[in-house]
């Protein structure tokens, strides 16, 4: 019996027509098919790639403000980063697919080179200027290096968006994305850079850069490292820049030359904090960033016992100024005085006070400045003191504290420029809750006078306290001799609407010391009719106002502080 064949299924003319389409077409059917969820798109390798260089490239150009900052100030080192960062995306933007592909390889080692690069720079200092340095460092290091990152970052999504995304939304939307998620990433970075950054080798700015380096070369496949080889053994070898014994000890042999010695370095919350020694004038400095906190002369006490010296002897004539809280006249008959000293620096009117024996409390954000006051500045061990942030330590105390000091100095200067919520007239509000009815508070402010940053401080201190005065450190200028007015001044206030007069010192207010006889005792007044008086006042959280006029103070207070120490001391940390 014959086998019965079956018959296939008759197709009918639609069935053929698709059976025979083009090959072309099938695959394009088959294109527009496949998944476009979002979990398809970050799992695929090349966006996890292209997110972790945009991640990279952002912690990196934090990074870099906080290597500029001890050569140019952190204030003006910022200036125009902002718009530096926005330009380099833009530029990798434009050279999408004019760039050869094996230019992802060199992303590392140039990452590598950039400490390097930025320490010969950094010898130029002087002679490029301020804000012009930073911005001329930054587009040789960070700049490229931020390019180079978002080109390969464009390159990984563009093959993404050919894979996954719909074609109609064109290449421009996920590099918009990538613009979006870069500005994000690279304002979280700074506060996490800033709080990363302390004591230590890994923790330091090398360090850092060395790190996120080495993130690069595991990001980025098949990169060459044989390059970076020479860049890194320079950084850890003969870098000044680099906190470890062998570099520490090529500065201390380039700062000979200069007669001067680091006695220890640190870097910490507030920036880089060193100890230094002029050993041809005799004096002892503490920096932070590109800003002096203090500095004492190193002479030996006097020998005569009318003149002994008690407490060190200071550089700076506004340190003893700020001392004149007690020469106050009103003051209280109670013998057991108490103070409040925010801000230390190297404690010459903390040591002043406890030496007058008055119950002194030290408030000061960063644990390193405490250590090396004690260490080389001869801060008695004798006080109370709270590592933290003094805006947080006010608003929290409560009413338990009221009427608790005698006398506050507010004494706040980082990096050459002031923390501008601790001249906000809450922070101020909370200072006139602490101090006592018939209490004197004395603040520091450097800046220039004809700005109208210090007219807008001098009236948020005015709006809380009711009498004040205003004392310069030095003799105020000829009118048309210079350009600007930068100086230090200590504004004198009291609680309640009383005038505002200094009694004679006498010679036990003087601790010994000749600085004190010489300045203790304020003499430049700064006239009422300088600052402007009608205007806005300081508020907590809108202090733009203030942070747009500080960067011209800041580029005042860098040409001064380029006047006081040489320019290798700056520019080799």
């Amino acid at each position: 019996m014959a086998r019965r064949q079956n018959k296939p299924p008759k197709q009918s003319k639609q069935t053929v027509e698709n059976n025979t389409a083009p090959v072309s077409q099938q695959s394009s059917h088959v294109h527009t098919q496949r998944p476009r969820t979002i979990w398809s798109i970050l799992s695929d390798l090349r966006t996890q790639r292209a997110l972790q260089l945009i991640l990279l490239a952002s912690l990196y150009a934090s990074i870099s403000q906080l290597t500029l900052s001890p050569v140019y100030g952190a204030v003006p080192a910022a200036l125009y980063h902002r718009y530096g960062l926005t330009a380099s995306f833009l530029l990798a933007f434009a050279l999408r697919g004019y760039l050869p592909p094996w230019i992802a390889q060199g992303i590392t080692p140039f990452c590598f080179w950039i400490p390097t690069i930025q320490f010969l720079l950094f010898q130029l200092s002087a002679v490029l200027g301020n804000p012009l340095g930073p911005v001329i460092t930054e587009s040789l290091t960070c700049y490229p290096l931020v390019v180079l990152s978002v080109y390969v970052a464009i390159q990984y999504f563009d093959k993404v968006n050919e894979t996954h995304l719909d074609s109609r939304y064109g290449d421009a939307v996920p590099s918009m994305g990538l613009f979006m998620l870069f500005t994000v990433f690279q304002r979280a970075s700074k506060s996490f850079i800033s709080s990363l950054a302390g004591p230590g080798f890994l923790r330091s700015r090398i360090g850092l850069q060395l790190f996120i380096a080495s993130l690069y070369g595991m990001v980025l496949p098949r990169s060459l490292l044989w390059p970076s080889m020479p860049a890194v053994a320079f950084t850890m070898v003969a870098n000044p820049h680099c906190a470890l014994s062998k570099t520490t000890q090529v500065l201390n042999n380039t700062l000979a030359l200069y007669d001067y010695t680091l006695l220890e370095r640190k870097e910490s919350v507030t920036g880089y904090i060193s100890v230094l020694e002029d050993n041809q004038r005799g004096f002892r400095v503490m920096r932070c960033d590109h800003s002096l906190l203090g500095g004492e002369w190193k002479m030996e006490p006097s020998k005569q016992r009318n003149r002994r010296r008690r407490v060190g002897e200071p550089i700076y004539a506004v340190f003893t100024m700020l001392e004149a809280v007690r020469l106050v006249e009103p003051s209280s008959s109670n013998m057991d005085k108490t103070a409040l000293n925010i801000g230390l620096g190297i404690g010459t009117a903390p040591s002043a006070l406890i030496a007058h024996g008055i119950n002194t409390t030290i408030l000061e954000i960063d644990q390193v400045v405490h250590e090396f006051a004690v260490k080389y500045f001869a801060l008695p061990h004798n006080h109370s003191y709270l590592i933290g942030d003094a805006v947080a330590a006010v608003r929290n105390a409560n009413a338990s504290e009221a009427d608790s000091y005698d006398y506050i100095i507010h004494d706040v200067f980082t990096g050459g420029a002031e923390p501008v919520e601790l001249f906000t007239a809450e922070f101020m509000a909370g200072l006139h809750m602490l101090l006592k009815p018939d209490g004197v508070i004395a603040i520091n402010y450097a800046g220039d006078i004809t700005m109208p940053a210090s007219s807008l401080i001098y009236r948020t201190i005015t709006s809380v306290f009711p009498s004040c005065r205003v004392f310069r450190e030095d003799e105020a200028p000829a009118p048309g001799t210079k350009a600007d007015d930068f100086t230090n001044m200590v504004i004198f206030c009291r609680k309640q609407a009383m005038p505002i007069t200094f009694r004679k010192p006498t010679h036990a207010d003087f601790l010994g010391s000749g600085a004190r006889r010489e300045f203790l005792l304020p003499r430049h007044e700064i006239p009422l009719g300088a600052f402007e008086k009608s205007g806005d006042v300081l508020r907590s959280g809108k202090t733009k106002q203030l942070e747009k006029w500080q960067a011209q103070s800041a580029l005042g207070h860098w040409r001064v502080m380029r006047t006081v120490l040489p320019d290798v001391i700056w520019e080799n940390w």
